[in-house]
């Protein structure tokens, strides 16, 4: 069995810290600093992450950017100290990105309408589209970082944060 793949069957790898790069210098819609604040929580409660690179041990510390139209997971240990760059592409990602947004605007506009059945509709259009992020981050990241479908998920909701930023 792979090192990552190892470690994330025995749970060993696992993010205990997590910085948004550039993160105060933007003001966040209320809904998206709420996914955001969500998401973090979420993900150091409960993650599985482990970068392919051998010799790396976990726990580790990530922090996240977007980097010249590059979405960069900057990995280090625990104590801070650097291991592991890895950049992907945001072109795969933009279409789901924008969507995403679009879906947080409708579910604003919806909110102050007080329309309940199109929250709840926008909802589960929220739920399909993290699921799809999801697997597309899983496929980016195949070989470079291993973590399951659920950390995917919340880093995919952090991936559309930045981007809001950038």
């Amino acid at each position: 069995m792979p090192h990552a793949a190892q470690d994330l069957a025995l749970g060993t790898a696992r993010l205990v810290r997590l910085a948004l790069e550039g993160e105060a210098l933007t003001r966040l819609d209320p809904l998206l600093e709420a996914d955001r604040a969500q998401a973090v929580h979420d993900l150091l409660q409960e993650n599985r992450f482990a970068p392919s690179r051998q010799g790396a041990k976990g726990p580790f510390a990530l922090r996240l950017s977007i980097t010249e139209g590059r979405l960069a997971f900057d990995i280090r240990g625990a104590d801070d100290a650097p291991l592991h760059l890895v950049a992907l592409a945001l072109g795969p990602f933009r279409r789901l990105i924008k969507d995403y947004q679009l879906l947080v605007d409708s579910h604003a506009l919806a909110v102050q309408e007080g329309r309940e059945a199109r929250i709840q509709a926008i909802d589960m259009g929220r739920r399909g589209l993290h699921n799809e992020g999801a697997q597309l981050l899983l496929e980016r990241l195949a070989g470079k970082v291993a973590i399951d479908f659920p950390t995917a998920r919340r880093l995919f909701t952090l991936v559309c944060v930045l981007h809001q930023r950038s």
